[in-house]
């Protein structure tokens, strides 16, 4: 089986978060799990955070959306493909 990641790392969570979501918004159909990831608790919320997506479908559409997310100010991005 094939495993097609997205990890997604925003910088300042705040101010990406928006453009991040409408980016997800337009490549919802190739997202089959969704992992958003922060340090919080009853004192702090971090601006920090990572999401990690499990893509399925079509990988030119896969790399189209990294290239947008990427775009965004803050935003870094890495794919990965593993295989068992």
């Amino acid at each position: 089986m094939k495993y097609q990641l997205l990890i997604v790392l925003l910088t300042n969570r705040l101010n990406e978060a928006v453009e991040v979501q409408k980016v997800l918004t337009e490549f919802g159909c190739y997202v089959k799990t969704r992992l958003g990831l922060h340090e919080a608790n009853e004192n702090i919320c971090s601006d920090k955070g990572l999401m990690i997506l499990q893509l399925i479908g079509d990988q030119n559409e896969h790399k189209k959306m990294k290239e947008k997310l990427e775009a965004i100010r803050g935003v870094k991005v890495q794919y990965v493909i593993m295989e068992d």
